[in-house]
């Protein structure tokens, strides 16, 4: 089913090391409207939707993996040649406590990702707006992680992710009507 290409789906870099903005870029890696929470969901979701849908929930589900990855190389590349005084300036000093550079799925206040994060009802069209909300939110947070950079490598790649959350949306509004579409068929009862 998968086809791993060793390469990021649009390029990383970063100016500087700047542990203050990882911190910040945690968010999307073990956040409730992260990239983690949102590849898994999708990939749940797929088994309940309806098969004209499948496709598109498997699509944007892997695709989101490769955000992830994405968001794994900034944090990396943001912190890797800090100190531990940079880090815990930076408010990570109980990430470097517990797990020195190694990257954790927590969000940025510093609380582990929980499956509590994932919404699948059951119901096309309830999982489907669920979907949407995600992205507009994945959107919302990655204008504010721009808004707090200074970094034009980084803010180039975390444009790239916006877009793609407004694509993602799209699509997903684009299957809603798509399945309201095939459910107004006459019923007989």
């Amino acid at each position: 089913m998968w086809l791993y290409e060793k390469k990021l789906q649009y390029p990383v870099r970063v100016s500087v090391c700047n542990p203050r903005l990882a911190k910040f870029l945690i968010e999307q890696y073990g956040g409730a409207d992260g990239e983690l929470s949102a590849a898994l969901r999708y990939l749940n979701q797929r088994y309940t939707i309806p098969d004209k849908v499948i496709g598109l929930l498997t699509d944007i589900g892997t695709e989101e993996f490769a955000h992830l990855e994405m968001i794994a190389t900034m944090v990396y590349k943001l912190t890797k040649d800090a100190t531990p005084e940079e880090m815990k300036q930076a408010g990570l000093g109980d990430h470097y406590a517990n797990h020195d550079g190694a990257l954790f799925y927590h969000d940025a206040a510093g609380n582990n990702w929980t499956a509590s994060y994932i919404q699948a009802k059951g119901d096309p069209i309830a999982d489907l707006y669920e979907d949407i909300a995600a992205e507009e939110k994945a959107r919302a947070t990655y204008q504010w992680l721009i808004n707090m950079s200074d970094d034009p490598f980084l803010n180039e790649s975390l444009s790239f992710l916006r877009e793609r959350e407004i694509v993602h949306s799209q699509r997903f509004r684009e299957a809603v009507e798509l399945i309201k579409d095939s459910n107004t068929g006459k019923k007989i009862f």
